[in-house]
């Protein structure tokens, strides 16, 4: 059985200048156990799939299912199998680490050992035993995040949905989270996850799907999608060169304030040479997935849609 069947999903809003279409006819299946990525910019449309799924908010048009239940039809019995870590998501103030995990854990239904039990684990897990009995007010935004991610792993649900779940964190922060979302994967648990760091996604992956404008214009595997660019090197110059003399080596994008350049092995060291006869400094590295991603898109995933609302 799959964990989760969307089929020409879609949803509109009337906005300032006309109907804005959040979600246009999105078709996507994730198989069972599946950790899954779901890229996109902001404004793109990922909240606004995970609102509908999670039945928090009623589609325009189209079907959605998880474990072959209709989400919108059995919104209650959906809700009874889900976890979710909304990208807007709050702790309270007042609570503790401890304190979030084990009542979320009661609030769902889990006995008061089963609580203890599990949040043993995943404050060790997540790096949050030294904070643990410190108000939620007190504490950092990277721990007080560690928090709300905290609580939901640790319901082990059977279908996890994680918005932006490692905003905020240090790089060794991220990491630690990475491995629970892994181990909850093992466990049985289904995934999706939406971030804007493309190398989070890479790590974690089984599957991802890239949104934008509504439309979903690839699913598959983070390689396959990497397999999609052409050219092998990527080169990034912050000065030195113009866009017009890069673009005679390969796909030249405009990024982070300086010049991406997508090109060969042989044509990345004539570049280089002439980098040292300028004294320029240039930045060089594989093809990664934000290559694969600015290639598909157009666009950095940082870059941002001002008239969408999604």
């Amino acid at each position: 059985m799959e964990a989760l069947v969307a089929r020409t999903l879609s949803k509109t809003y009337q906005g300032t200048s006309g109907i804005v279409r959040a979600l246009d006819s999105v078709e996507m299946t994730i198989a069972k156990g599946r950790l899954f990525s779901f890229l996109g910019r902001n404004g793109a449309g990922k909240t606004t799939f995970i609102k509908i799924a999670s039945a928090l908010l009623l589609p325009t048009a189209g079907s959605i299912q998880l474990f072959g239940i209709d989400v919108v039809e059995h919104a209650r019995e959906i809700r009874e199998r889900i976890a979710i870590v909304p990208q807007e998501g709050k702790p309270f103030y007042h609570l503790t680490p401890r304190e979030h995990v084990e009542e979320y854990l009661r609030v769902r239904g889990a006995t008061r050992e089963t609580a203890r039990s599990r949040a043993d684990e995943v404050l060790e897990d997540m790096g949050l035993l030294p904070y643990q009995h410190i108000p939620a007010m007190v504490l950092s935004g990277g721990l007080q995040q560690r928090t709300l991610v905290a609580m939901v792993l640790a319901t082990e649900a059977p279908f996890l949905f994680l918005d932006e779940p490692t905003l905020g964190m240090d790089p060794f922060a991220r990491r630690q989270v990475w491995d629970v979302i892994r181990h909850a994967a093992r466990k049985g648990s289904t995934v999706l996850l939406t971030t804007h760091y493309l190398d989070e996604a890479e790590q974690l992956s089984e599957e991802l799907a890239v949104i934008e404008g509504g439309h979903v214009l690839y699913q598959g595997t983070p390689d396959a999608l990497k397999s999609k660019v052409r050219q092998e090197i990527r080169l990034h110059f912050d000065t030195g060169f113009t866009r017009e003399e890069l673009a005679a080596y390969g796909e030249v994008f405009v990024e982070r304030g300086g010049l991406t350049l997508l090109t060969t092995r042989n044509r990345a060291e004539e570049l280089t040479r002439r980098s040292l006869e300028r004294k320029v400094a240039i930045n060089v590295g594989p093809v990664t997935l934000e290559e694969a991603f600015l290639t598909l898109v157009g666009r950095a995933i940082e870059e941002e849609d001002p008239e969408a609302l999604a």
